[in-house]
């Protein structure tokens, strides 16, 4: 690849995330509008449900029923959830329980 090509990609990537970004002001930028009771819905839901499809993705391939029986991943999975119900920063959070599953995977469960 060229560098024509790769600014010209860049440049492609920088509008259309602009235009994603900008659409939902264009759309309901009128004061005191209320976007419809769908858009409402789904700005509840989604962020719970995209959690719990990556929950899912992450212990798919998970052996519970050989050593070392999923400690690893529940153990770092209970980290989390705890940091965050203590600190409530998804980042600490997040950070924390990875860190600790590589950790874990590393030393006690290698």
């Amino acid at each position: 690849m060229n560098a024509t090509y790769t600014l010209q990609a860049i440049a492609v990537m920088a509008v259309v995330t602009f235009l994603i970004r900008a659409f939902p002001f264009l759309l309901f930028g009128r004061k005191n509008a209320r976007p419809p009771e769908l858009v409402l819905y789904l700005g509840n839901v989604i962020a719970p449900a995209a959690i719990a499809m990556l929950v899912v993705y992450c212990v798919r391939n998970v052996e519970f029923l050989a050593a070392p029986f999923g400690a690893p991943e529940l153990i770092a999975g209970a980290a989390t959830v705890l940091l965050h119900l203590r600190w409530h920063n998804s980042l600490l959070s997040i950070f924390g329980g990875t860190a600790l599953y590589m950790v874990l995977i590393r030393t006690l469960f290698a």
